[in-house]
């Protein structure tokens, strides 16, 4: 199997459309292809995203390029637009082939999220930086020939950044490579012999945005300080300090001449700057949230502007060669003052979900998204089941409450904006959630208990080609026999809380590739319980059983307490039988002692001589309802760990 020496994995997969048209939590970056007029965008939601550029083209989607399992920080588009490099959360860099939209191969080199990339474009060089504050320098063309057998790549790499990178620059002939982190510094290196030539000092917190000239003597930084600085390289000083945005700049792109720069931020406005005369500047527009990134046309004349938001939009800049000093407005930072009010194209975002609440049936799951959209989702069978619409959030989870416990069996994150569920990290926690086939709502003889762990992990390896896959009459058996999970639902194998090892589709699972890939990547205990379909083992729950002090005699208060161990899920009509059975010793009751946890509550229990008629339980001197199980009186009722204790009271013999 190989997982023995390797960290804990954890299974966890994503609730969504099959296919995702539009961006969920913001576009992080943009990249251009002018020849083929595709814009690329990268996405929190995981998704690169390929669009259509053309005027007049009502639906510019194009496809989506899916691999990463966390936001794609940066992309780069490489050797003309056949290739396409990304940077992501998941620590990984992808190669991908950018027209057909398949990823080549994946870098591990990283060993934290990987924020930024630059490219020198005359060398088909790109690096890559990020949180584990390394630089690595790749060969495209080497990347390129990558397989997925020979995928091992030498690398240069720059080390002796102190802090988190957030922004990398190289110029074209690949002579000067600039950094910027949290260490508020810009670090110039020489990408050539990877030696370091200077640190600048200047900016008063984290540099977010880079753009290097051609010749690569100047430098522009754009700071979470408000900033934007003009740096002389060869002087190894600032020229000057532009004061056009009134919070942080996180996107700049400098023209061809390197004679403006566009710049973008939190403040939500896009300003144009005369670098030579920093008091010429315009602002181009007003978009509606804070912006990531910039990226020119094709003709150089508009620019694609990408936000937090998710939307991403085209605007046209005004023309350089007529802009003096006489057409700047000196006032213009006066947002009434904005050359473009509505922008040239609009690729709207969709909304990214922002609260969940699981229910406590520990299966369904409430959302509310961005634009207050309230829906209801099944995480045991991977899927939305309703829209609800704009209603009352806390109004819906409340008219969902049943008073019911269910140990918690997984967790949900929301970092792309869509519902990502991680099953529990191991097998006590994964496989802790019994419940019985009726509240499931499967239709099983005796209404016998079921696992939703195990019901699931069958449901989301139920195409996975395994060899042990048949039972003893050798015939292949596959899923759980109940439910199937949607064939496109992503599923993600990944070391707890650490980086990704495997990413699928559920309905990709029978390949062979992925066959021998699952077979490295899956831990014994879930196979055991997916293809072996092993029973999970039962949750025990010790608690004492007292005669209640309304009936005690002194005798009773002297004896010895009854301590019992039952499944948790037992009702309390199967204490009660005990009680009648075993300690008033009336009646002809059906069914199983306490102790036992075999089979489930006997459903006719209101004909003469039902235990509930002849004991009842209580808990805190509350009567408790014959159908609720120990977990929920523990729970909600008893609301503690220690020393669960019950009484009975005979009510007639």
């Amino acid at each position: 199997m190989g997982t023995t020496m390797r960290k804990k994995t954890q299974v966890s997969f994503v609730i969504r459309d099959e296919e995702e048209r539009k961006h969920k939590n913001g576009v992080s970056s943009l990249q251009l292809d002018p020849v083929q007029g595709r814009l690329y965008s990268a996405g929190r939601d995981g998704i690169i995203r390929v669009w259509n550029t053309a005027t007049g083209v009502q639906d510019r989607y194009i496809q989506s390029m899916e691999h990463h399992t966390d936001w794609v920080n940066d992309i780069v588009l490489c050797c003309g637009g056949k290739n396409l490099i990304s940077a992501s959360s998941d620590t990984t860099v992808k190669v991908w082939n950018a027209p057909k939209g398949f990823c080549m191969s994946t870098l591990r080199t990283h060993k934290d999220y990987v924020r930024t990339l630059a490219y020198a474009k005359d060398k088909e060089q790109v690096a890559s930086a990020g949180l584990d504050r390394a630089i690595f320098l790749w060969d495209v063309n080497t990347l390129t020939a990558l397989t997925a057998s020979n995928n091992t790549v030498t690398t240069s790499s720059l080390v002796g950044n102190k802090e988190s990178i957030y922004s990398l620059a190289m110029n074209p002939p690949g002579t000067v490579l600039v950094s910027g982190s949290t260490e508020k510094v810009l670090r110039v290196w020489d990408p050539r012999n990877c030696s370091r030539l200077m640190k600048l000092k200047g900016h008063c917190d984290n540099v977010k945005a880079l753009v290097v000239s051609r010749d690569g003597t100047q430098c522009v930084s754009g700071s979470s300080d408000g900033t934007i600085k003009l740096w002389s390289v060869s002087q190894q000083r600032c020229v000057s300090t532009i004061r056009v945005h009134s919070e942080a700049v996180w996107a700049l792109i400098a023209t061809d001449t390197f004679s403006h720069v566009i710049s973008g931020g939190r403040d939500r406005l896009v300003i144009i700057t005369e670098l030579r005369n920093p008091e010429n500047f315009m602002i181009v527009c007003e978009e509606t949230s804070p912006i990531l990134k910039l990226c020119f046309t094709a003709d150089q004349q508009g620019i694609w502007v990408s936000t937090s938001d998710s939307d991403v939009r085209c605007w046209k800049l005004p023309p350089l060669s007529t802009l003096t000093s006489e057409t700047y407005d000196q006032n213009s930072y006066n947002t009434n003052n904005v050359y473009q009010r509505m922008p040239l194209h609009n690729i709207p975002g969709g909304p990214a979900i922002r609260h969940f609440t699981v229910l406590n049936d520990k299966r369904h799951v409430i959302t509310k998204d961005s634009a207050n959209n309230i829906a209801l989702f099944d995480v045991l069978k991977a899927c939305k089941l309703e829209d609800l619409g704009q209603v009352d959030y806390e109004e819906e989870v409340k008219k969902r409450f049943k008073m019911v416990y269910v140990p918690n069996w997984f967790n949900v994150d929301l970092k792309t904006g869509m519902l990502t569920i991680h099953l529990g990290q191991d097998e006590t926690d994964c496989l802790s959630a019994w419940v019985s086939a009726k509240e499931a709502g499967l239709t099983i003889e005796n209404d016998q208990k079921v696992n939703f762990g195990a019901l699931l992990l069958q449901a989301l390896l139920e195409h996975w080609n395994h060899r042990n896959r048949v039972n003893e009459a050798g015939q292949r058996v596959v899923g759980n026999n109940y439910f199937s999970v949607p064939l496109h639902t992503p599923l993600i194998f990944s070391e707890v809380g650490g980086r990704t090892l495997y990413r699928l589709q559920v309905g990709d699972a029978g390949g062979e590739t992925e066959g021998n890939l699952l077979g490295e990547t899956v831990p014994s205990w879930v196979e055991d319980v997916a293809i072996e379909l092993a029973a999970p083992k039962l949750n025990k729950l010790p608690f004492y059983l007292l005669p209640h002090s309304s009936c005690q005699s002194k005798q009773d208060r002297q004896k010895k307490q009854d301590r019992l161990v039952a499944n948790d899920f037992i009702q309390c009509r199967k204490i009660a039988e005990h009680v009648v059975e075993k300690i008033v010793g009336g009646g002809d009751v059906n069914g199983a002692s306490a102790g036992s946890g075999k089979g489930s509550a006997n459903e006719d229990s209101g004909n003469d001589g039902s235990p509930e008629e002849k004991v009842e339980l209580l808990c805190c001197d509350q009567v408790l309802d014959p159908n609720m199980d120990l977990r929920t009186v523990r729970h909600f009722i008893w609301k503690s760990n220690v020393e669960f204790t019950l009484h009975y009271r005979i009510l007639k013999q």
